[in-house]
Order: structure tokens, then C-alpha cells, then sequence
């Protein structure tokens, strides 16, 4: 049977922690994951997703019907 290979920290490199830490190896490493999915750093690829507008692209205006 082969070993098991050991896992490393995404963040830096280093190897991982055990318990709450995981996959991480540190506090830090956690810490700076969340930041960057908080400012947008990671992003999951797809079609853009639009906001209030119409098929034709224009933004309907209060008190209009579209």
C-alpha cells in the first residue's frame, strides 16, 4: 500500500493542521481564505448574471411598464 501523501496549506504551502484548522495551517491561513472570498478574490465561473434589466438590456424606470 502506498503512504497516504500529506496535505498541504492552499494558502502557504506549509503543512496542514489538524481539527478546526483544516485544511489550513494556521489561524491566519483561515483568516486569509475568508478574506479573500470576501472581496471577491475566488470567483466560481459561469455566465453573468444580470441584474434588473430587460431583455433588451435597458433598465426599466420607476412608474414605467415594461
Amino acid at each position: 500500500m502506498t503512504k497516504p501523501r500529506a496535505r498541504t496549506c492552499p494558502i502557504c504551502g506549509q503543512p496542514a493542521g489538524a481539527g478546526d484548522l483544516r485544511p489550513f495551517c494556521s489561524a491566519r491561513c483561515r483568516d486569509e481564505d475568508l478574506r479573500r472570498w470576501m472581496v471577491g478574490a475566488y470567483r466560481i465561473p459561469g455566465p453573468a448574471i444580470g441584474g434588473d434589466d430587460d431583455e433588451d438590456g435597458e433598465r426599466a424606470r420607476p412608474g414605467e411598464d415594461g
